[in-house]
């Protein structure tokens, strides 16, 4: 059976109802292997970029959906969407059928190449993942291809800030509580960066032990073939979310407590 490139819509706790797009989805395909991932393994690790599905089969898999019920459509699915070459197409092609708000989500690899900051500056959206204070925690946690770096990651991100006029947002994944030097170490990229929003959230899903296309969407009950990692508690990252709010004066969010809003650190 043929993959379809469209899943949900899903419950999404910063977007509503998110009709996903899929543009991996012959297989998994990402330039992290994170520890968390949802998807379980990627089987594909790379950098280069390519064609995996067509635009063509975007809209007819685009037609045969839900999409009217959805609040926003956004591209994330089995692996890091920027990997596929025809992104920007596909945007705006989307944005044409639907007339929806178009969302990325992107692990920043590949935001330092301009081509692929062409590409999102069609979406409304665009959700950059920043888990690393260092290339030790970066290495260790996301596990990225070679090449990839911290420096290369935030250079990136603040690349885009400069450029792009749409919404732009950090998402930070926690495991452990980060210490009072890394918590600063961390609070001063997002300042350097600037972005809209931050969101601090945990790996709470459960994580196969293989790729499998149901992954794409909010596996909430763990079955037979998953796991769950040990992380710090909600409320332990709602204490780290008023922090860096406060470090920072930037909007911090996590899906465990009101927003923190944009609060000055005096």
């Amino acid at each position: 059976m043929v993959n379809s490139t469209v899943y949900g819509p899903v419950d999404s706790w910063r977007l509503g109802r998110s009709l996903g797009i899929d543009l991996l989805c012959v297989d998994s395909i990402c330039s992290f292997d994170c520890v968390y991932c949802q998807l379980g393994k990627i089987d594909v690790l790379t950098s280069e970029r390519s064609i995996f599905v067509t635009s063509e089969k975007v809209l007819d898999d685009l037609q045969r959906s839900d999409w009217q019920t959805a609040d926003v459509v956004t591209f994330s699915g089995s692996g890091e969407p920027t990997l596929a070459l025809n992104l920007g197409q596909a945007i705006t092609s989307v944005k044409k059928l639907t007339g929806k708000p178009v969302a990325v989500l992107t692990n920043s690899s590949l935001l330092w190449r301009e081509d692929v900051r062409d590409d999102l500056a069609a979406a409304h959206k665009v959700f950059c993942k920043l888990d690393a204070w260092s290339n030790d925690v970066l290495a260790r946690v996301d596990r990225p291809v070679g090449g990839i770096t911290l420096d290369t990651i935030v250079n990136g991100i603040k690349q885009l800030r400069a450029e792009y006029d749409g919404s732009l947002g950090i998402q930070t994944m926690l495991l452990a509580a980060p210490t009072p030097n890394e918590l600063e170490q961390l609070a001063c990229l997002y300042s350097e960066i600037r972005p809209d929003e931050i969101q601090i959230n945990l790996p709470l899903r459960p994580i196969p032990t293989e790729w499998k296309i149901e992954a794409r969407g909010n596996l909430e009950e763990a079955g037979i073939w998953n796991r769950k990692l040990k992380t710090i508690t909600e409320s332990e990252a709602s204490r780290i979310g008023r922090e860096i709010a406060g470090m920072t004066g930037l909007t911090v969010v996590t899906p465990f407590d009101r927003p923190f809003g944009s609060i000055t650190y005096a």
